[in-house]
């Protein structure tokens, strides 16, 4: 899995990669439509992707809100993907018996951001041998984030991520702080944007989560000249028509701008003094 890891990372900060696809498997048809996207955009601009989808949204607002195929159909859908597109595959678990079975059909296990210091979760993930990617809760502080890397060192992760989602600031709002970044790098974590998610008002519609989708490309910008190793992203063709997360997923046919334009700013800043070693 470092291999994997390697590979996906091996144009540093100046060429992060990105996890990218629907929020949860809707059809065979919304998969087919973002994969051939996200596979062109890769491979004309030599972006490393990884295409997401959720087999289960096991964390709606409500409990009557569209979740997903499940595991058995879901896992189905996504190995197609993988086979029919060639794309490696990132999905959410939320128990510790589903690790076994997701290993076998996804390169990198997710963590969704309430579940991140779920000691047992994150055990089962590392030791299926793929990568993890630990979505940082909204009510962890940068410092706490070391107690999420000690576990996966411990339970021996064949590499790992953590993934900014945004910190709850009072009610339905979520703020990504910056300052922070340099302090989780300092702890040891190589640390993934998402674009999408820290852009929600959660539960801002009642029985659903609102979004302010024209903040993304801010967030998005700000982070690639911050230098994050990578990006996560939901996109959809329609986005207002999504069954999941609609007020903030990214327009598909706007996301090769948005990618490209992240490359681009992250190439020139890394060739910018850093300043992290000459400040002490």
């Amino acid at each position: 899995m470092f291999d994997f890891k390697n590979k996906l990372q091996e144009g540093g900060q100046r060429n992060p990669f990105w996890f990218v696809g629907p929020c949860v498997i809707e059809s065979r048809e919304v998969l087919r439509t973002i994969a051939e996207s996200v596979k062109t955009i890769s491979e004309k601009h030599k972006i490393p992707v990884v295409f997401k989808a959720s087999f289960d949204k096991a964390n709606r607002t409500s409990h009557k809100s569209y979740r997903g195929l499940g595991i058995e159909e879901g896992l189905k859908e996504l190995s197609w993907v993988k086979k029919e597109f060639g794309l490696p595959i990132v999905t959410d678990i939320h128990e510790t018996h589903q690790a076994k079975p997701v290993a076998e059909v996804a390169d990198v296990l997710q963590i969704p951001a309430f579940l991140c210091r779920q000691t047992d979760l994150l055990e089962a993930a590392s030791k299926t041998g793929k990568c993890v990617n630990v979505k940082k809760g909204q009510f962890l502080s940068p410092a706490n984030v070391k107690q999420i890397l000690n576990k996966l060192e411990e339970f021996k992760a064949q590499g790992f991520w953590i993934t900014e989602r945004g910190v709850s600031f009072g009610y339905q709002r979520l703020v990504v702080d910056f300052s922070g970044f340099s302090e989780m790098e300092k702890l040891g974590a190589e640390l993934i944007l998402d674009i999408t998610h820290s852009v929600q008002l959660p539960g801002g519609l009642g029985e659903s989560t609102a979004g302010l989708r024209e903040a993304i490309p801010h967030l998005a910008r700000a982070g690639a000249a911050v230098g994050v190793t990578g990006f996560f992203a939901e996109t959809h063709p329609n986005p207002s028509q999504a069954l999941s997360d609609a007020t903030n997923a990214w327009p598909l046919k706007h996301l090769e701008n948005l990618m490209v334009g992240c490359q681009r700013i992250a190439e020139v800043s890394q060739k910018v003094e850093q300043f992290s070693e000459s400040l002490n």
